[in-house]
């Protein structure tokens, strides 16, 4: 009797021991706090060794860049723009395009040149390529309005009033210490179909505000290069391209002042040969690269870009091979040899279609 009791016993105090034991196993590995906490220390701890680990030095087949958007693009996105600046760096070292990728940076580069001294960035416009929208987040981040949506239209490009100075209103000495240590960026787009969008923008439906580019300045582009005397329409698209194909379109350009800046190379505008630049975005891929290039200047915490609506930023190639259709090989030849830095340096494919 008394062997079975101390039996009986022993087998509480084995119940007992297990409950105990199965109550401390769920508090420490199911508990949600308990977890955590394990959880960070461990983080805390092995964090260190992960960056000892040696560098990855092949780059997977599907994360090379290929100008296509992988599945996840947020892999690829750093790659292609590194690839970017590469491509400018080789073709700025080709001595056979010197001519067509390199200028000096003068003061008309420097006037291109915006200013956010408070967040250290410098951006440089080359207009007819959704520079207003930039405009708008410098001007938010430099103070002037509290927000995009705040910003009059007439205000934006007003440099009287936007708050935004431009690179040339520095001393050398300032200038120099802001494009070695700011971050800096510009957007580019297809070099031909920028063109058609300047021509639309300022002989088509040139806006009442700038009444100059109807009545002065194609009035001295077609007296120039129309063929056709007898012809009194006005500006056409193959005269604007025979006059940025000629040889000495500079002439012209003198008198046409800074309104040239809508069509000029994006070499002339911006001297990417010369300055090195941060991140370079390109217009059919901006929902990508805003993003990619407010977070690269630290202000995506203070800033988001506007809106794009869907398709605008496509590249439209029956939209250009309407706008060349019956234009002359050779003027369009003249026009690919001046912009064909613009091609080379920014990846754009040269234009066949057009050329033979």
């Amino acid at each position: 009797m008394h062997h079975q009791w101390l039996l009986l016993a022993a087998c509480f105090w084995v119940i007992f021991m297990f409950m105990v034991a199965s109550k401390f196993i769920t508090l420490t590995f199911k508990d949600p706090d308990v977890y955590s906490a394990k959880q960070e220390f461990l983080f805390l701890t092995t964090m260190p060794e992960v960056r000892k680990l040696p560098e990855e030095k092949h780059i997977p087949e599907e994360l090379k860049p290929t100008g296509k958007e992988l599945p996840d693009s947020r892999l690829v996105q750093p790659l292609v723009y590194m690839e970017r600046l590469e491509l400018i760096r080789n073709v700025c070292r080709d001595d056979a395009l010197k001519n067509l990728s390199h200028t000096p940076v003068s003061k008309f580069v420097l006037d291109r040149i915006f200013v956010c001294d408070k967040h250290k960035i410098l951006f440089c416009q080359t207009p007819k390529v959704g520079n207003t929208q930039w405009k708008k987040v410098l001007i938010v981040l430099n103070g002037a309005f509290p927000s995009i949506e705040e910003i009059p239209e007439n205000v934006v490009h007003d440099h009287e009033k936007n708050g935004l100075p431009r690179l040339s209103s520095f001393s050398d000495a300032e200038i120099q210490k802001r494009l070695k240590t700011y971050f800096k960026f510009f957007i580019v787009r297809d070099p031909f179909e920028r063109l058609i969008s300047a021509f639309k923008d300022k002989f088509v439906h040139n806006p009442r505000f700038e009444p100059w580019y109807r009545h002065e300045i194609a009035p001295g582009i077609i007296r120039k290069y129309r063929r056709n005397r007898t012809e009194t329409r006005g500006i056409q698209f193959e005269d604007f391209v025979r006059y940025l194909g000629d040889p000495n379109h500079r002439w012209l350009d003198l008198q046409f002042g800074d309104h040239i800046i809508h069509w000029v190379t994006y070499v002339e505008l911006c001297a990417p040969c010369e300055i090195m630049y941060s991140v370079i975005g390109h217009h059919e891929t901006l929902e990508d690269d805003a993003p990619y290039i407010l977070k690269e200047a630290g202000i995506d915490h203070l800033v988001s870009y506007p809106t794009i609506p869907p398709g605008i930023t496509v590249y439209n190639r029956t939209k250009v091979e309407h706008y060349f259709l019956g234009i002359s090989k050779r003027d369009i030849r003249r026009l690919y040899a001046r912009f064909e830095g613009d091609f080379k340096l920014f990846g754009y494919q040269k234009p066949d279609f057009l050329l033979n």
